[in-house]
């Protein structure tokens, strides 16, 4: 039992030695049931804002207006932080992850301030200031 206290004493020590450097980021996936539309959430830590994107495989339909990217591809994606307005992402990786939790049509995802409502038309996300995105495979949207 002493041992035990010992060990408990020398982890939160270390707990609370870590530098801020080293604090935990939480990152979530999850997807729609079509499979078609993949998103993560990374809370992120300063200086970098919490941010939600999701990536959709079918592409935006219609597609955005054109936008060079100076690495990747543009009209793939969308993502948001907790204030700002949601726009299309200029990506070079993808948040794709066949082990994504499965965001059943009817149910709502919320982590942090933002919010997503999965539903057979399509995904809806918003953020707290009231800014977001709908994504299908026919139509798409950022406010």
């Amino acid at each position: 039992m002493r041992a035990l206290v010992v060990l408990a004493v020398a982890v939160a020590a270390v707990s609370v030695a870590l530098p801020a450097s080293a604090r935990t980021v939480t990152y979530i996936s999850f997807r729609t049931p079509s499979a078609n539309i993949y998103c993560a959430y990374n809370s992120a830590d300063a200086p970098s804002p919490a941010f939600l994107r999701c990536d959709i495989r079918s592409h935006l339909k219609p597609a955005p207006t054109p936008r060079k990217c100076v690495e990747g591809v543009y009209g793939e994606s969308v993502g948001m932080t907790k204030t700002g307005a949601a726009h299309v992402l200029c990506i070079s990786d993808t948040t794709y992850n066949p082990q994504a939790r499965v965001l059943a049509y009817g149910t709502r995802w919320s982590r942090d301030g933002f919010r997503c409502t999965s539903r057979a038309a399509g995904l809806t996300c918003t953020n707290p200031r009231g800014h977001g995105f709908f994504l299908s495979r026919q139509s798409w949207r950022v406010y």
